[in-house]
């Protein structure tokens, strides 16, 4: 097993290589131990992934929960392990100091933070406050012995605001801040994402996976797009699986759907 930091040594030299990697999102051990064995070099945990796994809403997750569910991901592989930390599970900057130092505690090598309020009347932090919260997962990354890559999420296209210059001013304000990787997530069209990156010199990540994502890893890559997560879209295909064969049996009384079904050696032997 690498220490934590070998692992966030490889981390961070995989947003230094030439070209784009894909960081895919698992939601419980499993999960994880599978795309370790698929060859992947990192993860990255899905906060919406894991709360439909206990049956809950996105953002349904309390920080202490989450907590022990990222660290549960960190102990099942021996990669590198970024976390979806969501809005840092608090408005203020100390909130996101306090959330930053107990995701270090986790073994994690890295986090995002987002400014995405999650109250519809006002869905986004006001730029100073966003930008202040930010610095302060900077300031306490910096603090830690690991070299914690920070992620800084501009969250205008998932809450109705897609305002490209404002994710801009934005995403060039979290850089200033000292984010290390810059994330926009809902950007679906080429021209917008090479905005993205073309307006900032550090890594950006860019969310594949709804509907209509018709771009490969070389179209992004060519888009100037170093990262590639897949968010929630890992968790749904399997509960989009579930759901079919549940409803087979319930509306057809048929099992069909078990030809599909990976094999159970296969997956026993991966365990």
């Amino acid at each position: 097993m690498p220490t934590i930091h070998e692992k966030a040594e490889r981390f961070r030299d995989l947003h230094k290589r030439p070209g784009a990697f894909v960081i895919p999102n698992p939601w419980d051990a499993g999960t994880a131990k599978i795309l370790q064995h698929l060859g992947f070099e990192a993860l990255a945990t899905t906060s919406s992934g894991y709360a439909f796994s206990q049956g809950l809403p996105d953002h349904g997750v309390g920080r202490d929960d989450m907590m022990r569910h990222v660290a549960t991901i960190v102990q099942a592989t021996d990669l590198p392990v970024s976390a979806d930390l969501g809005n840092g599970f608090g408005d203020q900057p100390k909130d996101i100091s306090t959330t930053i130092r107990l995701a270090g505690d986790t073994g994690l090598c890295g986090a995002s933070i987002e400014d995405s309020t999650t109250d519809p009347a006002q869905p986004l932090y006001d730029f100073n406050q966003s930008v202040d919260r930010v610095a302060a997962a900077v300031s306490m990354a910096r603090s830690m012995s690991v070299d914690f890559v920070v992620t800084a999420r501009a969250e205008n296209f998932l809450v109705g605001q897609p305002d490209i210059e404002d994710v801009i001013l934005r995403l060039r304000a979290y850089q200033a801040a000292g984010a290390d990787v810059l994330y926009a997530p809902g950007l679906s069209r080429e021209a917008d994402i090479r905005a993205v990156t073309e307006a900032v010199d550090r890594p950006v990540n860019v969310v594949m996976g709804a509907a209509g994502s018709g771009f490969s890893v070389k179209d992004l890559e060519n888009f100037g797009v170093k990262r590639i997560s897949v968010g929630s879209a890992l968790s749904r295909a399997a509960l989009g699986a579930f759901m079919r064969a549940a409803r087979e049996m319930k509306e057809n009384g048929t099992f069909a759907f078990a030809d599909d079904a990976a094999p159970f050696k296969e997956i026993n032997s991966i365990f």
